[in-house]
């Protein structure tokens, strides 16, 4: 065996050895993952049993209700008088409309800002 053939074969036994070396440290890294994996399930709290999960209200299921709401206005301003500011307004509650008609996007509208539509015309 010439010396270019031995260093080629030394190059290529050291860089098994590193490949080894990379494997075994991704494998004690997926070791060391599962680990403390398994000692994080331990601390949950066990599963609820039959009994304690939710039931059904004792009226049955609940339905979905639709209904318009109106927001209440906002407060005129007095002639002459100052603003409100946005500190001085409560929580704007809304009420149920007396309309049952349904609100409608004009024809064409995509019914969002920039929602890609033609917009009203």
């Amino acid at each position: 065996m010439s010396t270019a053939q031995m260093q080629l074969a030394a190059a290529s036994g050291l860089m098994g050895l590193v490949f080894f070396v990379i494997a075994v440290a991704v494998l004690a890294l997926l070791a060391g993952g599962f680990w403390m994996n398994s000692r994080e399930k331990y601390r949950e709290p066990p599963r609820p049993r039959p009994d304690e999960q939710p039931h059904l209200p004792p009226e049955g299921a609940v339905h979905e209700i639709r209904e318009n709401r109106e927001s209440q206005e906002v407060p005129v301003t007095p002639e002459g008088g100052r603003p409100l500011t946005p500190y001085e307004l409560t929580n704007v509650d809304s009420r149920p409309s007396d309309s049952k008609e349904r609100p409608r996007w004009s024809k064409g509208s995509s019914g969002s800002f920039g929602g890609g539509g033609l917009g009203a015309h």
